[in-house]
């Protein structure tokens, strides 16, 4: 199993929008780095969800439910996207702050790549992640 963190500003989709599908499309994205991370995404494999913008947090945890596809949004044909099932939140939502302040996490391309939307974690940083959250691993 693979883990991820994946990038959503809450106004346009939060972590309640996805809790209350269950199972949804994460779909938009135009970068082709984030674009080849959700191609590399297997079933089972696990993603924080991550809410951008103005809270800039950690706050729940997804599965991947379906693997990359065409995202039917996209005109061009050229990016895809994947559905993920919401599992739970955390207990404590882990800041930006909280991250950037742990040096464990520094190798992380959320702080390296800041901009960028799908990231990978590896899986030592998704432990210290889960346990700043205050769920199991």
């Amino acid at each position: 199993m693979a883990f991820w963190l994946v990038k959503s500003e809450p106004g346009a989709w939060s972590w309640d929008d996805h809790a209350a599908a269950g199972v949804a499309e994460w779909d938009g994205v135009r970068n082709y780095q984030a674009c080849n991370n959700m191609k590399a995404m297997h079933l089972g494999d696990r993603a924080f969800f991550y809410h951008s913008v103005n809270e800039k947090c950690i706050v729940g945890v997804l599965e991947v439910a379906k693997e990359y596809y065409a995202d039917p949004t996209d005109p061009s044909g050229r990016f895809g996207m994947v559905n993920f099932k919401a599992l739970m939140p955390l207990v404590s939502p882990v800041s930006l702050a909280d991250i950037k302040a742990d040096g464990r996490l520094d190798h992380l391309a959320l702080i390296r790549q800041s901009r960028l939307s799908v990231t990978p974690i590896d899986d030592e940083a998704w432990t210290i992640l889960c346990a700043m959250g205050g769920i199991e691993a």
